[in-house]
């Protein structure tokens, strides 16, 4: 079998190709367990919102919890916990596009793109939410807590 140098040159480009989709891949399987671990707490509060679950939400949110919405309305847990669960509205969708988690020692930046539809239980009118949202996540003990969460519109 005779080797010419294009055949050497297109070996060569194809081994260099699979190295840097692998180099590309390796952060997205590299995530830290305390990334994962946030990344689940943030789909249990999205499932909860839906559900409009307080005991969920409440377990969810440490004791401190600041929840501002985009309106500039600002909540502490119990105030926040009631109107998310007064029946006045529900949540037909909430969607997370978009996530980012950044642990730093005891607290984890979350942030994405919020797309929801709820309807109104007043008129039966439907409004769509479309927002940037931060969170910030606190370990405390084993377990992550929601500590704060600011929303504006987009």
């Amino acid at each position: 079998m005779t080797i010419n140098r294009r055949d050497l040159a297109l070996s060569a480009l194809a081994v260099s190709s699979l190295a840097v989709s692998a180099l590309a891949l390796t952060p997205a399987l590299a995530a830290s367990a305390d990334e994962e671990a946030v990344a689940k707490k943030v789909e249990a509060f999205r499932l909860a919102q839906i559900a409009a679950d307080p005991k969920a939400l409440g377990a969810l949110c440490a004791d401190e919890v600041s929840y501002s919405h985009s309106n500039g309305k600002v909540e502490d847990k119990a105030t926040f916990i009631t109107n998310a669960t007064d029946g006045k509205s529900k949540f037909l969708s909430i969607e997370y596009k978009d996530p980012t988690i950044k642990v730093v020692g005891p607290a984890a930046i979350v942030r994405f793109h919020w797309m929801g539809e709820q309807e109104m239980a007043a008129d039966g009118k439907k409004v769509s939410t479309n927002l940037h949202i931060l969170m910030n996540w606190q370990k405390q003990g084993d377990d992550w807590k929601l500590l704060s969460r600011a929303a504006t519109k987009l």
